[in-house]
């Protein structure tokens, strides 16, 4: 759940910024935010959560 917040976090901050920016305009980007929402709502939602959750497993196997 932690993981996912900050995921969720740290995408909208960074299309705060591309928004501010002026690389995303405010049309495609409210056309990105039901893509996501209708995406979640799908039957590949569960698919993607793991291949999530295994990407940020592995990031913090990473031992420096």
């Amino acid at each position: 759940m932690a993981i996912s917040l900050s995921v969720v976090l740290l995408l909208g901050i960074i299309m705060v910024v591309m928004i501010r920016s002026g690389s995303l305009k405010g049309g495609p980007s409210i056309v990105a935010i039901l893509f996501g929402f209708f995406l979640a709502s799908s039957g590949m939602a569960p698919s993607i959560n793991r291949f999530l959750t295994s990407i940020a497993d592995t990031i913090n196997d990473i031992s420096f």
